[in-house]
C-alpha cells in the first residue's frame, strides 16, 4: 500500500512539469539543410553501388564519405538556427 502512494507522489510531481515548453520546431532553413543531407546520402548510396569488388576504385573511396557527410548534414540541419531578421527600427551596428 505504501508504494501505490509514492508512485502516485511521483506521477503528480511529474505532471506539473510543463513537457513540451522548451521545444523548438526545426526552422524553414533547417529543413532545406535536411533535404540537402537526405540528397548528398541518397547519392553517397547510389555510388555506393557502383563499387567493385575489390573496392579499389574511385566509388569504393568516395561513397562511405558521402554516406557518412549526409547523415552530418541532417543533423546539423536538426540544429540550424532560423535566420531572424532585425526589426525596422533597429539600427545595425
Amino acid at each position: 500500500m505504501g508504494k501505490k502512494s509514492k508512485r502516485k507522489d511521483k506521477l503528480a510531481q511529474a505532471a506539473d512539469i510543463p513537457a513540451a515548453a522548451a521545444v523548438e520546431p526545426i526552422s524553414p532553413a533547417g529543413k532545406k539543410v535536411i533535404a540537402l543531407g537526405i540528397g548528398v546520402l541518397a547519392l553517397g548510396f547510389f555510388v555506393l553501388t557502383l563499387t567493385d569488388r575489390m573496392g579499389r576504385n574511385w566509388a569504393s573511396n568516395v561513397a562511405p564519405f558521402m554516406i557518412l557527410g549526409g547523415y552530418a548534414v541532417i543533423g546539423a540541419g536538426i540544429f540550424f538556427p532560423a535566420r531572424t531578421r532585425p526589426s525596422p527600427d533597429q539600427k545595425p551596428t
